[in-house]
């Protein structure tokens, strides 16, 4: 008597992204990303092939990591629309993240390694790390349980100019930084979310906040949301003039805005609770319109975070207060 359970339905998320290589060595690709999952210890290719149980054939799973890191843009792309697409058509907008990310790699013949700053330097305290930097694009989501995750898409390696001569000439990629590595990030993601006509946001921490990434993003019509850095200097937005005037028009108001003078006092301030790392936490912020210069907009939203209600200093500490502020560049 054969079994009355219906079978569960198969995932063909793998099976969709293995759909931008051959045929031949499309399943041999669904089948190393179960084993990327299933995968113990160090996260390598040699421990995805005998989670996948394709040891008996690991020189041809080799040759189809090869070729599937020469599609890493269709692969992404095949993401974007199988995937990513029905889980975002009730979002009022698609809310992007980049970051750059140092993974340690060892030994003193690794391709593209060097030496770069840590960003969680962990109990041992070291403040640099040997290995590889990517400029990484993620896509934020809801999840019920865990809140606001990111859901990496494409990553691009970032080697210092430094580095560059280790490498032979034949494999030796063009200098990038990791601005440039970023707008192009985002203009391969502005070419197939174009078509899906909602709002773009990018979210970025302040070494992104600059002239190269903002102006690039001011032209893709792309939101920016970023922190400022702690000296930025914001002022009003210039008033319209009643008449037509000979020359330039103006581009800055006449009052400058200080972040650490507004971050010092609590008038005017806004409170509201948000969830950091899963626990709430109530912030001070401020609305108010300014421009930016390392933008280049006439005007834009912006966003000042003074930090937890109740945070006070005194007056000498005041004058050098530098709060975290993050802004919102609208083109």
């Amino acid at each position: 008597m054969t079994s009355s359970h219906p079978h569960p339905p198969r995932c063909h998320w793998f099976s969709a992204l293995a759909g931008a290589l051959d045929p031949r060595s499309a399943k041999r690709l669904a089948c190393l990303f179960l084993g990327v999952i299933l995968a113990r210890g160090r996260r390598t290719l040699s421990s995805w092939i005998r989670a996948a149980g394709l040891a008996h054939q690991f020189r041809r799973c080799y040759t189809t990591v090869a070729a599937a890191g020469r599609r890493t843009e269709l692969v992404a792309t095949n993401l974007l629309r199988e995937v990513l697409k029905p889980l975002l058509a009730d979002a009022p907008r698609v809310v992007l993240a980049i970051d750059d990310t140092p993974t340690p790699r060892y030994g003193p013949h690794v391709q593209g390694a060097g030496v770069h700053h840590n960003p969680t330097p962990g109990p041992a305290g070291s403040p640099f790390v040997y290995g590889h930097v990517w400029v990484v694009l993620g896509v934020l989501a809801a999840h019920p349980l865990w809140g606001t995750i990111a859901l990496p898409l494409l990553a691009r390696l970032y080697v210092r100019r430094t580095d560059l001569d280790a490498i032979d000439t034949a494999h030796r990629p063009a200098f990038a930084t990791k601005l440039e590595l970023a707008v192009a990030l985002m203009r391969w993601a502005r070419l197939w979310l174009g078509f899906w006509g909602k709002p773009l946001w990018v979210v970025a921490d302040g070494a992104y906040a600059k002239a190269p990434f903002l102006g690039a993003m001011r032209e893709f019509g792309v939101t920016v949301v970023s922190r400022l850095r702690k000296d930025a200097a914001l002022a009003s937005v210039p008033e319209a003039p009643a008449a037509k005037r000979r020359g330039r028009p103006r581009v800055y108001g006449p009052e400058r805005i200080a972040l650490a003078e507004r971050a010092g006092h609590r008038r005017g301030w806004t409170i509201e609770t948000f969830a950091l790392y899963g626990r709430p936490v109530q912030k001070r912020y401020k609305t108010f319109v300014a421009t930016w210069r390392p933008a280049g907009a006439r005007s834009g939203w912006y966003w000042c975070a003074s930090g937890r209600v109740g945070w006070r200093s005194s007056a000498r500490t005041r004058r050098r207060a530098r709060p975290t502020s993050w802004v919102e560049l609208r083109s």
